[in-house]
């Protein structure tokens, strides 16, 4: 029989899970970006990936995805990041730099845009924040590990003086704009950036779910050092990044599943029915 292929894309925010996966007999791995994975999952080169919440949405005519995997927060991320120096408002009719970024990092900027009236032109650019905001960009959008380690660079140094809970996003005429957060306080709701989805002619094998489940209640169980290896990986403090990865939901719980809903309705109006697991669909974000 032909191993089951999966691909996974290795960022910090999923590390609590990855880390531990210890792979079944039976099952390949696929490593890449995820614009790679997103292309393999469709292709068929691989029957499952943790691959952007958008990208699924757009393709759920042919994709399922577990039941209980994500990766959503509710609130401030920390990673998907709009940099400025002018106030959200005044962004319209301005340039927003694109660099390297996911589909659904994408989509959720144009989902808020368009919910506060703020028009602007988005364009692909490369480079970090503060250099093309240099170069007169009016915001620059960035995401993953980079932004993390940017939004610190703007900010920081934080001493330990400063609570976690009140971790500061303006500093020298730049503001760093969460975009989850907007979300938020857009919504109440959490937003769903990844889930794990499948091909729904080729379902995961119970043996690779069960794994994944034993990595997520190991991972979260030692985040702690978790933390601290991918800390000096990315060259930030240890603290910081136990906070960002304690901020994170793992198991698309039903607040989860309704903030994915309400997303799918504003970035892909008309979309295919969503289906989590064996044909369970994701609850209506109107009650």
């Amino acid at each position: 029989m032909n191993p089951y292929p999966i691909g996974l894309i290795h960022y910090t925010n999923v590390a609590p899970i990855l880390d531990y996966l210890e792979v079944p007999e039976g099952v390949e791995v696929i490593k890449g970006v995820p614009t790679e994975m997103n292309a393999a999952l469709l292709s068929g080169r691989v029957s499952m990936a943790n691959i952007s919440g958008v990208e699924f949405i757009r393709n759920a005519d042919v994709l399922s995805a577990l039941p209980d995997f994500s990766v959503s927060v509710l609130g401030a991320v920390y990673s998907v990041n709009l940099f400025h120096r002018k106030p959200w408002g005044e962004l319209r009719g301005g340039r927003i730099a694109l660099t390297a970024q996911s589909a659904t990092s994408v989509a959720l900027l144009e989902v808020l845009l368009q919910e506060t009236g703020v028009q602007a032109t988005l364009e692909r650019a490369e480079g970090t924040a503060l250099d093309l905001l240099g170069a007169g960009y009016d915001g620059v959008l960035r995401i993953g590990d980079d932004a993390l380690r940017e939004w610190y660079g703007v900010v920081g140094p934080i001493g330990e003086e400063v609570s976690m809970l009140d971790l500061p996003h303006q500093k020298n005429g730049v503001t760093v704009t969460d975009l989850a957060h907007r979300w938020f306080v857009l919504t109440g709701h959490p937003f769903a950036f990844a889930v794990w989805a499948y091909r729904k002619d080729a379902p995961p094998p119970h043996t690779l779910v069960q794994a994944m489940r034993v990595a997520r209640r190991r991972g979260i169980g030692h985040l702690a050092e978790v933390s601290e290896r991918h800390a000096a990986l990315l060259g930030l403090p240890d603290r910081v990044v136990q906070h960002y990865l304690w901020n994170f939901r793992y198991h698309l719980e039903a607040p989860d599943r309704l903030g994915l809903s309400e997303f799918a309705d504003k970035a892909a109006p008309g979309h295919a029915p969503i289906e989590l697991g064996v044909g369970l669909p994701v609850p209506s974000a109107v009650s």
